[in-house]
């Protein structure tokens, strides 16, 4: 059969026996191209379905993270299979080969490394399920600075090989950068301060993702922290982005950290409220928080505190159980209401400024002299 078929070859024109070889090239290409599409639309959507069914999600995770590279895959083998039959029938140098077979080996390192950071940008989530399932505390502060640092190391691995494989020296290219170390250390002395200033929150944890801080430059929610900056989103929905080396250095005030929220303000009531009646509302108002079941029973102040220029002032100081903003201005209305009901029960009226004006002889008496 081979002398057959090797006889019936020499028959050929020389341009058809090579267009021949080119065309085995391509139909290579094309037969992984098709086995893509089968795994694509078949394989891997079965796999997925098997591995939504286990009881844990990580399988799943690393499944979608390498779901691109898997399909990239397939166009590489087959373009290194069909280069690498075209070199073999061209004849060509070695060396050839040798580079094909880098660029095979680097194209897989990439592919593993684009997987892998995948993953790891999808890290935040699956640490935080993990936490959910084990149970084991870490700080929400924490999980997307580790993300970043993973995605940093795997780009800087990924980078380290493939030039090894194309046999650089990276040691040489460590030392050179030791040796440019202080150079680049002065040149950017802000943004290592910045990461130092991150770490400093990390370790520290003076707030988390989601608290409401305050700081003398802004005021808001903690959305996100990065190796140079922290992203605060303000009440008003913009957006400030502060330097970490900034944030480090500033007293931070952290008010979803309170244990109970303060409630303080002075009811001022008429001078017309008889002693007895300013007794009776102290006392029904101290009884009304005391019972109240959204204040806090530590601290509660109510007290017949001074006499103002034109109200008798009663200072009121309380705390809530609860720091959530909308709930404890319900529980303010709440109290608000409730001694408004007092004061009228008691029949005592809230003052409002005003001034008495004294003449030393009657008005009637000024205005008779004024027509004569």
């Amino acid at each position: 059969m081979a002398e057959v078929f090797y006889s019936f070859q020499s028959m050929l024109p020389p341009w058809f026996v090579t267009w021949q070889f080119f065309i085995i090239a391509i139909g290579i290409f094309l037969f992984f191209l098709l086995l893509r599409k089968i795994f694509v639309k078949y394989i891997f959507h079965l796999i997925l379905r098997l591995t939504k069914k286990t009881k844990t999600e990580l399988d799943t995770y690393i499944l979608l993270a390498f779901e691109k590279p898997l399909r990239v895959l397939f166009i590489i083998i087959g373009l290194y299979l069909s280069l690498n039959y075209l070199t073999d029938y061209l004849s060509l140098k070695p060396i050839y080969q040798v580079i094909l077979l880098k660029i095979f080996r680097s194209s897989i390192i990439i592919l593993l490394a684009w997987g892998t950071f995948n993953l790891t940008s999808s890290s935040s989530l699956l640490i935080e399920k993990l936490r959910e399932r084990y149970n084991f505390q870490i700080d929400k502060l924490l999980i997307p600075f580790v993300a970043k640092v993973l995605r940093f190391v795997v780009v800087a691995l990924a980078i380290s090989i493939v030039a090894q494989e194309w046999e650089y020296d990276v040691n040489g290219l460590v030392a050179g950068l030791g040796l440019g170390g202080l150079a680049f250390a002065l040149a950017a002395k802000d943004t290592v301060g910045n990461i130092f200033g991150g770490i400093v929150i990390i370790t520290e944890k003076p707030f988390s993702l989601g608290d409401w801080i305050q700081t003398p430059s802004v005021e808001g929610t903690v959305e996100d922290i990065t190796f140079r900056s922290t992203r605060i989103r303000t009440f008003a929905q913009a957006l400030v982005t502060i330097p970490n080396s900034t944030l480090a250095n500033e007293p931070v005030t952290n008010w979803s950290r309170m244990g109970k929220r303060r409630i303080t303000f002075n009811l001022g009531i008429s001078y017309t409220t008889p002693r007895e009646k300013i007794d009776k509302v102290v006392k029904e108002i101290r009884y009304m928080l005391e019972n109240h079941p959204e204040i806090h029973k530590d601290t509660i102040f109510v007290r017949f505190d001074k006499f103002n220029e034109s109200s008798l002032d009663i200072f009121l100081y309380f705390f809530t159980n609860t720091t959530n903003w909308g709930e404890w201005l319900r529980v303010k209305e709440d109290c608000n209401l409730k001694i408004l009901e007092i004061l009228e029960n008691e029949g005592v009226s809230i003052a409002f400024p005003s001034r008495s004006i004294y003449f030393e002889k009657p008005l009637v008496d000024q205005k008779i002299k004024m027509t004569k």
